[in-house]
């Protein structure tokens, strides 16, 4: 029969005891056959957990976390987007390194989605000019990663971490003439603006040949319907010039470094 008098933490002392990690263990419950590195690293198991939405949640959270860490420190900077079909001997091509390197000159690190083409033109033309090349890379079947112009670059599995990153750590975009993948970003830009979710934010379109088609219907057909205002249609600029180009991503950063 046990003593009733007894200290009861000698009764606890007696038994068994584990710890496994933070976690103690007493008693039948600190009988365990192996350690959790072990069952870690002993056996590889089945592999259907690293498709699953949980673990692409974390894989997600990865890339934000990466993309934060390594551009928290960026200087201002201004994102560049266009083709990357376009060709190294082209017209284009030459405009994009100009840009870039004005833009360098300027102060500003060159952002780009650190593909080939209009992209590689941008980063190489502010590598070139002593300043900061961005590439902000994405998993594609038929991209072959990260220019060779790009100083600092990561890639991205998922869309919509790497846009996030443009937007937060970039003070424009200017666009160079391109496809679907250029649209898609002057568009949710606009959107951002137009809903204020960003703020002085220019969107700058270099090449009139090319954008004034687009610009003409936005006016013609989208404004006069209703479906935008005067003010939504002032969020463009269509410029040849790429001082003014630059002159236009200055002043929008000095406006937005006064309400800051």
């Amino acid at each position: 029969m046990a003593d009733e008098n007894a200290d009861p933490r000698t009764l606890h002392e007696k038994q068994p005891e584990k710890q496994r990690g933070p976690v103690v263990l007493r008693g039948e419950r600190s009988i365990e056959p192996t350690t959790t590195d072990q069952r870690l690293l002993d056996s590889r198991g089945p592999a259907d957990w690293v498709h699953t939405d949980p673990w692409r949640v974390l894989r997600i959270q990865a890339e934000f976390v990466e993309g934060f860490g390594m551009l928290a420190e960026l200087p201002r900077a201004a994102t560049v987007f266009g083709s990357a079909r376009t060709r190294v001997d082209s017209p284009e091509y030459e405009l994009g390194r100009e840009l870039g390197a004005r833009l360098a000159g300027a102060g500003f690190a060159v952002i780009t989605g650190g593909g080939p083409g209009a992209m590689e033109a941008a980063n190489r033309g502010a590598s070139e000019a002593g300043g900061l090349s961005v590439g902000l890379g994405i998993e594609l079947p038929f991209e072959q990663g990260l220019n060779p112009w790009v100083d600092l670059g990561i890639n991205f599995r998922y869309f919509f971490a790497r846009k996030t990153m443009f937007v937060k750590y970039s003070q424009a975009f200017v666009c160079l003439p391109g496809g679907f993948g250029t649209l898609d970003e002057l568009f949710e830009a606009l959107v951002l603006v137009q809903t204020k979710k960003v703020t002085k934010f220019p969107v700058v379109l270099l090449g009139s040949d090319y954008w004034g088609g687009l610009y003409d219907w936005i006016a013609r057909t989208v404004l006069v319907d209703g479906k935008i205002s005067e003010k939504d249609l002032d969020l463009l600029h269509v410029t040849d010039d790429i001082d003014d180009a630059v002159d236009v991503v200055n002043e929008a950063y000095h406006a937005w470094e006064e309400t800051h």
